[in-house]
């Protein structure tokens, strides 16, 4: 197991089998604890439960989108210190400002290289919560 991950937990919500592959298989390699939702629908509830360190959040999902999660955990102050990596296969910068707007910390557009991948969850997970004091 890589050092990398250090304990950190990430939640995965992604719809994409293949890219649930994937991402399994990175987070895995890396040694990062992991679980994978495919829908967005009791995503904030799980987000809640679990208070991943990461939630790598796919924009277009089944039944709640991703802008609605990010918006929905940004909004509950107990989870400010959830990083959220959203990812989408429109990788408009249009896609990018709306993403960051509702208060995503990174944004990655799909397909993805794995090291931009691992460098960007890499960049958020080592970054220091903010603090509104």
């Amino acid at each position: 197991m890589a050092e990398g991950g250090s304990g950190k937990s990430i939640l995965v919500i992604e719809d994409e089998d293949n890219i649930a592959i994937a991402l399994d298989y990175l987070l895995t390699r890396e040694g990062y604890r992991h679980e994978r939702m495919a829908t967005g629908a009791g995503a904030v509830e799980r987000v809640r439960e679990l208070r991943p360190d990461l939630v790598l959040l796919d924009v277009m999902l089944p039944e709640v989108s991703g802008y609605e999660i990010c918006q929905a955990v940004r909004m509950e102050p107990d989870l400010a210190d959830v990083r959220i990596l959203m990812m989408t296969a429109r990788g408009s910068a249009m896609e990018r400002r709306k993403g960051l707007a509702m208060g995503a910390d990174g944004f990655v557009s799909k397909p993805f290289e794995l090291a931009e991948l691992r460098a960007e969850v890499g960049r958020l997970l080592d970054a220091e919560p903010s603090t509104d004091d």
